[in-house]
Formats: structure tokens, C-alpha cells, sequence
């Protein structure tokens, strides 16, 4: 019988231009794979598009375009398969590359081949992204400009700090009166991008009810609420707990093997270091202020658990009640009771 016509499509993107492959399977064959170069530009999307036309490309579930989260790079792109209904699977860089096994060689051209490929066997069980959406870059634009920004200027308060320890009295209030007007600004800045990021909370409902829910969690303050809801797309795909403590890094797997090798439960390395550090912070704070938290943390340190271990059994189960809150669109309860 004669199957419907596919099109597997493998982008590598870089900066200044994106490689394409394309693979077309005619009757459950694959014919020859397609390859050209494109400039990462409005113009040479529009000569990406023509190409597809030419090629018999059809924009619909027959065809599936796979690439690589590139940060920014990989938006025109995006931005163009949205448009066109393009099912498009943007995929985790260190993922594709794993599954790929022992790969010799690499260029770009060769990158998009093994995209393409990756693209044609992992058909069934890829998913397509969810459509781009300017609103939620717009907030996560200014999520990334506003932890730059405080990286500045806590770079820049430190390094006055400890010029204190050195310099002579005088000196050193030269030099905090030079920065001044640079700290000042900053801080200024950061003021203004929070007044955006609160402008878009506000006018956006799933933002607004999602960041309500999150911030009723012990733990959860503005600042990870705002992370979380950028991160995660406000939650496209209805991440379950244990791949939300995945994605940030605090859910433990075993570590053993055989009777050589018989480590600890560590999380792994490979995970959104940023929420981490965010989910680090409001774990810290929940143990100081919220009764219950800092009841568990003290009960299972005097059980003689190690305290960074507990401390991300705290990260885990906050968590876990943020994919429980989004999930039943219930804000969070705490039916704590001390006993008497």
C-alpha cells in the first residue's frame, strides 16, 4: 500500500547562517537527503521557504523540522514554522547529542544530517514545541537582562569591598564615588525591567493566575515565580514533578553498579543551574520562616541526614507542590498543625 509522503527536516544553527538537511521517505522509502545553507536572516528565511516549496514540502503533521535550543539564535526560525503551521521539535543540545552515540567528524553540514536522521527515527516519539509566543520571550528578555544586570552590580559592589581591605582611605573614596553613578544606574535599570516584567504578568491571564499559585508556596517568592513561568513556558506540556526536579537539577538517582560501584544518590549536573540556584535561596528561606519546613529540615538532621541532602529534599518538595499547584489550578494549602 502506498504510504503518504514524509519530510524529515535537520537544521544546525548558528549566527550568522543555519544548515539544512532534508530527508523526503516516498511509500515508507528514504530517497536522497537535500542539503543548502541559509543566512539567519528575515531574507534568507525567505529563501528557506522557497527552497521548501521547491522540494514538494508540506506544511502540515507529514513534515517535522528538528533543531537545537540555541539561546536566541534558532527564533527566526521559530518564529517562521509558527507562522507557516511547520511542526518543528526544538530539542535539548546535549540530549540529541548523546543519541547519537560515537559520532566522528562535525561541521555543520554533518550536524544537520545527524539532526535529520535523529529527526526521522525518533519520529514517534518526538512532540512537537508549542508555537512561539512574543509575549513570553518578551518576559524572558528581560528575566535574562535583569539577572545580568544583577551579576554587574553585585561584581561590582564586591570588587569595591575588597579594594576597602587595601587602599588607603582617600583613595578608596575616589573610587566608590566613580562607581557610584555606574551603580546607580544599574539600579535603575533593574527597577525598570521589574516594572515590565510585573506589566506583562499583569496583562497576560495564564502569566497572572499561574504566578498567584506559584507564589502561595512557602519558598516560591516573585523573583521564582517569574523564572519558573519564563523557563517552562507557564508549563506547556504539564510537566509532572519529577521532570520539573529533573529539569532543575534536585531529584536524586541512584549511583551504583554491580559491587564496584556503590555511590551515593546525587543529582545530575545537567540541569537549569539558574532555577537551582533560585529554588536554593526559597528552600533557605523555608526553613527559616515556615514552621513545618524547618520542623522536617531539624527532624531529619537529628536522624543524622546530611544537611545539603536535606536541604535539596526541601528544593524537591517545593518542587513538587509547584507542578501539584499548576496542575490543579488549586492555590496551595498548608494544613500543617503543630501538635501541642
Amino acid at each position: 500500500m502506498k504510504g503518504p509522503t514524509k519530510f524529515f527536516i535537520g537544521i544546525d544553527v548558528s549566527k550568522p547562517y543555519f544548515d539544512v538537511s532534508l530527508m523526503t521517505v516516498l511509500s515508507h522509502v528514504k530517497q536522497g537527503v537535500e542539503t543548502a545553507r541559509f543566512e539567519n536572516t528575515n531574507p534568507g528565511i525567505k529563501v528557506f521557504d522557497k527552497w521548501l516549496k521547491a522540494h514538494g514540502v508540506t506544511m502540515d503533521g507529514n513534515s517535522l523540522v528538528v533543531i537545537e535550543n540555541t539561546g536566541i539564535y534558532h527564533r527566526q526560525i521559530w518564529s517562521f514554522c509558527s507562522r507557516k503551521h511547520l511542526p518543528i521539535h526544538i530539542g535539548n543540545a546535549a540530549h540529541i547529542k548523546w543519541s547519537f552515540g560515537i559520532a566522528r567528524g562535525k561541521n555543520d553540514k554533518i550536524d544537520s544530517i545527524r539532526l535529520c536522521n535523529y529527526a526521522f527515527k525518533e519520529s514517534d516519539t518526538l512532540t512537537a514545541t508549542m508555537p512561539l509566543n512574543p509575549i513570553l520571550l518578551h518576559l524572558k528578555d528581560f528575566i535574562s537582562a535583569r539577572t545580568k544586570l544583577l551579576k554587574q552590580i553585585t561584581s561590582l559592589r564586591v570588587s569595591i569591598k575588597e579594594l576597602g581591605n587595601v587602599n588607603e582611605k582617600a583613595h578608596q573614596k575616589i573610587i566608590e564615588r566613580s562607581l557610584k553613578s555606574a551603580i546607580d544606574g544599574i539600579v535603575k535599570s533593574i527597577r525598570n525591567i521589574e516594572q515590565e516584567i510585573k506589566k506583562i504578568i499583569e496583562e497576560n491571564n495564564a502569566f497572572k493566575n499561574n504566578y498567584k499559585l506559584l507564589i502561595s508556596i512557602p519558598g516560591i517568592g516573585h523573583v521564582t515565580a517569574v523564572y519558573l513561568i519564563g523557563c517552562t513556558a507557564t508549563f506547556a506540556g504539564s510537566p509532572t514533578g519529577k521532570q520539573l526536579a529533573c529539569y532543575a537539577g534536585v531529584a536524586p538517582f541512584e549511583h551504583s553498579s554491580g559491587i564496584s560501584i556503590k555511590g551515593k544518590t546525587r543529582v545530575h549536573r545537567m540541569a537549569n543551574k539558574e532555577l537551582k540556584r533560585l529554588l536554593h535561596l526559597g528552600a533557605l528561606s523555608a526553613i527559616q520562616y515556615n514552621q513545618e519546613i524547618k520542623n522536617y529540615y531539624n527532624r531529619k538532621r537529628d536522624e543524622g541526614k546530611h544537611g545539603m541532602a536535606v536541604l535539596n529534599a526541601v528544593r524537591n518538595k517545593i518542587v513538587l507542590r509547584v507542578a501539584a499547584v499548576i496542575k490543579n489550578q488549586t492555590a496551595f494549602k498548608n494544613n500543617y498543625k503543630i501538635a501541642a
